[in-house]
């Protein structure tokens, strides 16, 4: 069959302008079958497609065209986010990556965080050179979910009121403790009702709890401020909770109206006093 300037043959050209023509520069084996007829032919078309570095495959039947603007050396930067859903079902990316989404950090994460209800394994996976880590939270976890497009493609992301909530859930993957302190400081237009709605709804209380203490102990200003920190306190469990999850020792001052354990340094020791 006769070749194209660009390497092609112009079948398979059609096949590839087809689809970015109907905005999917993600497809499945299934979806190239619809146009290829057969298994057969479809299995041998995507197999000289990713050879010729046309194609990349995302995962198992999953692939990523590689954009016509790459050049012959086949270079180009694929976003994350777009990525992301086609990786695992549902999914939302979340925590640290949620957090620079939403510019409540300046610090950007070498890491994509998704999460998601199924567990994926391995939980770290690596796509052109972005790594992606998937995080399996229970279904009373997920929820405050976005969507959002990217050049027609969709994309999800935690809200930044439930960004906040996770980050206060598992501050390792989010930058850490005084990341979240940053961020409640930073954050413009936040809604605190969401915010104390996604906490309240929450089926443990730990991040009640890290949020309550910084709220008080950076002293800052939110709507209903008593009446809030009232709801949080009465939602509050028993049992000590550190304020920076993982770090090792035991010392730090209890600060008993939240029960937490002030186990690091950070920007509350000259803020308000538990």
């Amino acid at each position: 069959m006769p070749q194209s300037i660009t390497g092609l043959s112009p079948r398979e050209a059609e096949f590839l302008t087809t689809l970015a023509s109907q905005d999917k520069p993600i497809f499945t084996s299934e979806e190239a079958r619809g146009f290829w007829g057969t298994s057969q032919a479809t299995g041998e078309a995507l197999s000289r497609l990713r050879r010729g570095g046309w194609l990349h495959r995302l995962e198992r039947g999953t692939y990523l065209i590689v954009p016509f603007e790459a050049g012959t050396e086949r270079r180009w930067s694929a976003h994350a986010l777009v990525i992301a859903p086609y990786l695992i079902k549902p999914a939302a990316v979340a925590y640290w990556s949620a957090l620079h989404y939403w510019q409540l950090t300046e610090q950007i994460p070498n890491t994509t965080f998704v999460q998601s209800t199924t567990r994926k394994r391995p939980s770290e996976k690596v796509i052109l050179g972005m790594t992606f880590r998937f995080v399996t939270v229970s279904k009373s976890k997920f929820f405050g979910v976005t969507q959002s497009t990217m050049d027609g493609q969709p994309y999800y992301v935690t809200d930044r009121e439930k960004t906040l909530v996770d980050a206060a859930d598992r501050p390792d993957l989010s930058g850490g403790i005084v990341q979240l302190a940053q961020a409640l400081q930073t954050a413009q237009d936040l809604d605190w009702q969401r915010l104390s709605d996604c906490l309240l709804r929450w089926p443990v209380s730990s991040p009640t709890k890290r949020i309550g203490f910084l709220v008080e102990a950076l002293g800052l200003s939110i709507p209903n401020r008593d009446e809030t920190l009232k709801r949080w306190q009465d939602a509050v469990a028993p049992g000590v909770v550190s304020l920076e999850p993982g770090e090792s020792g035991s010392s730090g001052q209890i600060a008993t109206r939240w029960q937490v354990k002030v186990n690091v340094a950070g920007p509350w020791r000259s803020g308000r006093r538990p």
